[in-house]
């Protein structure tokens, strides 16, 4: 199960399994949202390419606005897709705090 919307500190957090299968859903939330964006992870389990390709297109399209993203509370799973795919050095990451 996939879930995206924003928590209480405006941040957009995501639960479940963001992949091919939910990539779609995921894409549509983000499309609307412009400014800084802060992606909370701390509930999600898991993430495919096709979620890395959703964070990098929003990544982009924010970027050219001089923002991005930042993704905080990133469990190490989730990190160790980040740092293994090279994304590790395209966003500003925060470890899930134990």
């Amino acid at each position: 199960m996939f879930s995206i919307d924003f928590n209480d500190l405006g941040q957009v957090a995501m639960t479940g399994r963001l992949d091919a299968a939910q990539a779609a859903t995921a894409q549509a939330f983000l499309d609307q949202v412009s400014g800084e964006c802060i992606l909370n992870l701390a509930e999600l389990e898991y993430m495919s390419s096709a979620g890395l390709g959703v964070l990098l297109k929003t990544h982009k399209r924010l970027m050219s606005g001089s923002s991005g993203l930042k993704l905080v509370n990133v469990n190490s799973h989730i990190n160790d897709i980040f740092r293994y795919s090279g994304f590790d050095k395209l966003f500003d990451i925060s470890l899930l705090q134990k």
